[in-house]
Parts: structure tokens; sequence; C-alpha cells
């Protein structure tokens, strides 16, 4: 990618979701960073505008400051009705010591340590498992028989549910993750049809299948000695003392099926995708696999799975010269962020030797992504089983993307290869 083509300040439309769907977000942050970085946005229709914020350092100074930009009023660009919020409240909408509590319950299990020591050999093989059936096939759709199969089945695993249930898992997170995509969701949040579900996360039926798939297995595991996930949050208290409510555990475990699979997904077709289209960094990594761990991160920058997280302004504030008020919407643009000059050398470049990395693909503060070692793993394992054996990878057809300004990812990607 070379520096995007100019977007004039005025034809900025961060809610156009079809120019994401166009992968066209990168000329307007590139624009907003330089003329505008604390820029208001207006939504029409759907939501009373909101503050983008767009250079590194200020998106960092929002993120750590939870007092001043808080997460309670929802992370989304929805605006959940007052008397719904305690009803669709997940961990990403609390903040201080209840969002402690509720990371620490399982925060140990997604720990490097315990992830290298338990895992990753098993992992391992669910990588190579899962190349194993896709290479020989010389033409298929990455994301269906790769980046999309690898990380559900590791899913599956820490959650202790069948192998078949994994169709099921990844086709509730695209309805909900998707859910301003038609070729996702049936009744687009966008819509007025999606009123009935505003009690719902992302305002999606799916969500109701989810729980009562969750409900299931927590009644089955209550009271055992299970280690998965679910074992674990039906028969642990938080360190605040507050036991999970139901609700608390279907707002969780709901959030394990999305987390757990959309961000690295999105992050190894958009990687495969880079290094198709820098052959010199392709060829590099096979020359040289030890740089695998070191290229991870510049996967997770480049391809930032997603592009934004929200929080909503506590008291009147100023930020990089404008005038936030209380109870506005604040958004923290990663993406943008990950392609900031003041803070990435030649941002446009694609380098897997580049060192430091700090990107902001998993956020930063309280609220970083708990499952980020994991999926750090997942990614790592991924490509050390995929680039030795690949002679040649071309795209077979045309890549498609969903149709969002939440998820950066990818719907197709046709892909022929010929392998070693």
């Amino acid at each position: 990618m070379s520096q995007p083509r100019p977007v004039a300040l005025a034809d900025v439309d961060l809610t156009d979701l079809d120019r994401f769907a166009q992968n066209q977000a990168w000329g307007q942050f590139h624009t907003l960073r330089e003329q505008a970085p604390v820029f208001w946005q207006p939504e029409v229709g759907v939501g009373s505008g909101f503050w983008a914020v767009t250079r590194y350092d200020d998106i960092m100074a929002v993120d750590k400051d939870a007092e001043t930009y808080t997460s309670t009023q929802f992370v989304n660009l929805e605006e959940v009705d007052d008397d719904l919020q305690d009803l669709r409240r997940s961990m990403l909408e609390t903040d201080g010591v209840r969002h402690r509590a509720l990371r620490k319950l399982i925060q140990r299990e997604f720990g490097r340590g315990p992830l290298t020591r338990t895992y990753e050999e098993f992992l391992r093989g669910l990588t190579r498992s899962t190349v194993d059936a896709a290479l020989p096939k010389g033409e298929f759709d990455f994301v269906t028989e790769i980046s999309a199969d690898f990380p559900i089945q590791v899913l599956a695993r820490l959650l202790d549910v069948p192998n078949e249930d994994t169709d099921k898992l990844i086709d509730w997170g695209n309805q909900m993750i998707g859910n301003t995509d038609p070729d996702y969701a049936e009744h687009l949040v966008t819509e007025p049809s999606s009123d009935q579900f505003r009690h719902l996360p992302f305002r999606s039926p799916a969500a109701i299948e989810v729980f009562e798939y969750g409900r299931e297995l927590a009644r089955q595991r209550k009271g055992g000695d299970g280690t998965d996930l679910i074992s674990l949050l039906v028969n642990r208290t938080p360190e605040d003392g507050e036991p999970l409510t139901a609700t608390d555990f279907d707002n969780y475990f709901l959030l394990l099926v999305v987390a757990g699979n959309e961000t690295t997904r999105h992050t190894i077709s958009q990687a495969m995708l880079t290094l198709i289209e820098h052959p010199d960094q392709l060829a590099l990594l096979r020359a040289k696999p030890e740089l695998i761990p070191n290229a991870v991160e510049e996967f997770l920058r480049w391809a930032s799975p997603v592009y934004h997280f929200r929080r909503t302004a506590t008291r009147d504030v100023e930020l990089n010269g404008q005038q936030i008020k209380e109870g506005e919407k604040v958004v923290m643009w990663f993406a943008a962020g990950n392609r900031d000059e003041r803070a990435f050398e030649n941002p446009y470049e694609l380098d897997v030797t580049r060192r430091p990395n700090n990107h902001l693909a998993f956020g930063t503060g309280m609220h970083t992504c708990m499952g980020n070692s994991l999926a750090r793993l997942e990614i790592r394992l991924m490509f050390e089983e995929l680039i030795p054996r690949l002679d040649g990878i071309e795209l077979a057809g045309e890549v498609t993307r969903v149709r969002s300004n939440f998820v950066n990812g990818i719907k197709r990607f046709p892909v022929r290869v010929r392998t070693s």
C-alpha cells in the first residue's frame, strides 16, 4: 500500500460503510491526521455524532484515561438506551474495580506463559491439520479454508465444545460483527428492523442462539472440576466478591465467541493478502523464518483488524485543541493510529523487520485485549507452518471485504497455491 490518495476534509465521512468495504478508509484517516486529528463526525439518522481521534498519541491518551473517557456508556458507535445498558453490559463496558475482577476470572489462562506451556504444541498440531487440509486443493478460498478454520478450532478447544459446532460459532460471529453487511445480517443495525432486537448485543437475533448455547454449557458444567473456559466462568467468583449474574455470564460467553474468532481470523487473512502484494517480504520470511515472530507484530499493525473503539467523555475536556463536552462520544480509530507517520517510519510500507513496533491493534491501558497473547501465538503458528510450504501463492479472483467501519475484515479471498 502506497500513501493513499488524499481526500478533501469536506468529503470525509467515517459513517460511509461502502468506503470501508472498498478499502478506502486510509485516505480519510490520512487527511484527518494531518488536518483535523480530533474531528467531529455527524451521524445522520443513527446517532448523535462523535469525535474521531486519529493520531497515535491522542489515541493512547484517551485509552489510558478511563476516568475522563469511560467505557461504561458502551464501546461501539450504537447508542444503547439507558434502560437496556445493564442488560447488554459485558466486561468491555465496565471500568475500574469491576472490570479488573471480570478480567481476572480467566486472564491467567490467556497469559503468554500458560499458553506456551499448555497449548503451543497442541495448537501447532491444529495449525498443521488446517494447512494440510487446504494446500492440496491448489485453489481455494483462504478465508474459509485457513483463516476462519484455525481460530475457530482453537476456540472450540478452549470452550470444550464439539468440532461439529464450529460452523455455528462462525455463523453467529459473522451475524453479530457483520451487523452492517447484508451478506451476513438479515436485520442491519442501521435499519429500523433492528429496533426489535435493541435489547441484544449488536442488535442481532443471533445473540439469542449464542445465549441459549452458552446457558446449556453452563448448566452442564456448574459444580464440576473442568478447566475449560466455561467451567472457570461458572465455578469461580470474581475477586470483588460479586458473583456473575445470569446476564453477566450470557454477555461474557458471547464476548468469548466473538473475540475468540474474529480478530485473529481477519489478521491472518490481511497478513496473507499483503504478503501476496509484497512478494519481497514473503521471500524474506521464506529465507529467514526466524523473522516470523517479529513479523507477527507488523501483520497486526498492518491488518488493524478492529478499526475503532468508542469511549464517552465524563466531563468537559480539551483534546488536541478541540473542546469535547461531557456525554459526547470519543472514538479511537486504532487503524488510523497504526498508519501515523509520527509513530511509525514509512507506515504505508510492510516491513517484517520493523522494530520497535508498538502498534495499537489490541488497544492499550486497562482495556488491552485480554486474548492478545493467544492471538499472537495463533498467528505465529499459522505462518510458521504455512510459509515454508508455499512455493507460490497468487490471487485467483476478487477479494471482497466486510461492509463495516468496525471490523477490518475480508469475506472472500480466492487463492491459487504451489507447494514445496
